[in-house]
């Protein structure tokens, strides 16, 4: 069966809409209708209800959003390194949590791409547990995870550590910033189960997000604290933007790079581990801008 009839599956399963997933697409709704039709006749099950306002997944409709997504990924990957082949490169995969895009892994991509000639390679971000799962199913050949990912077939190895610090708005006491206005960030299970026991009777925070690029943006803009890495916040604590929180002890957090123990590029991961590994991630991040500290 054509991927475009899966590709199309997922659009509408995501937009819950025809019309939007055809725009989307690039095709008529019609076309949308068809391929949706096509699917259900072959797997002999209806993949959507469909009222009046609204489209709803199915039961067997959301069981095939997993393997739909995987027969999409695999097949556009095999379709770049096919091509990559043709020009007699290789290509090489790397994802990581969007927590550890911004405050690791963009500075480093460049350093490895630079450092690679003759590689084409794809940068994806990802959940913990679609890392672990591409990995197992041979999709991806690389990833940064804040939490060892556990395998018999892979191999974790720790390669850097990320400083995060608490910072606020303005000066304030530790109840102060844990109260008023405080993102919790997401970075590990490890640090959830240790900011529990740290910060074990602090009122539910204002706001939880999943990356530290939302939480300083917020607290920019609406004023707060948060738990962000040191090469992310210093150029706002030279210009007096943030501020430390006083007798808060930093928090190390470390950051692991898996692969599969027999990923036909063992050899260029392992050139990558020994670059990522000299990178110092409190100098690493320029992610303040121009209006905002001058």
């Amino acid at each position: 069966m054509d991927v475009k009839v899966f590709k199309t599956f997922l659009e509408v399963a995501r937009t819950r809409h025809f019309g939007r997933a055809a725009e989307n697409l690039y095709i008529t709704q019609a076309a949308v209708s068809a391929r949706i039709k096509q699917l259900e006749s072959f797997f002999d099950t209806n993949l959507f209800i469909r009222d009046r306002n609204s489209i709803k997944l199915t039961t067997s409709g959301e069981r095939l959003v997993i393997y739909a997504e995987m027969m999409v990924t695999t097949l556009e990957q095999a379709k770049n390194e096919l091509a990559l082949a043709n020009n007699k490169a290789l290509q090489l995969t790397m994802a990581g949590t969007p927590n550890i895009w911004d405050a690791y892994l963009q500075h480093c991509l460049s350093r490895v791409t630079d450092a690679f000639s003759g590689y084409g390679f794809l940068a994806e971000a990802m959940s913990r547990e679609q890392l672990n799962r591409q990995l197992l199913e041979r999709t991806l050949d690389m990833a940064f995870a804040f939490d060892p990912l556990k395998s018999d077939e892979l191999i974790c190895k720790q390669v850097a550590d990320l400083v995060l610090v608490l910072v606020s708005t303005r000066p304030c006491s530790l109840e102060q910033a844990l109260s008023e206005h405080y993102v919790y960030v997401d970075w590990g299970t490890r640090f959830g189960s240790e900011h529990a026991e740290r910060h074990y009777k602090i009122p539910p925070p204002f706001l939880r997000t999943s990356t530290g690029r939302i939480a300083l943006e917020f607290i920019l803009d609406k004023s707060g604290a948060a738990y962000l890495p040191l090469s992310m916040v210093e150029p706002f604590l030279a210009t007096k933007q943030l501020f430390l929180i006083e007798n808060v002890e930093p928090w190390q957090r470390p950051i692991y790079l898996s692969y599969r123990k027999d990923s036909s590029s063992v050899d260029a991961i392992t050139k990558i581990q020994a670059l990522v590994r000299d990178i110092e991630p409190l100098r690493l991040y320029p992610f303040a801008d121009s209006e905002r500290v001058g």
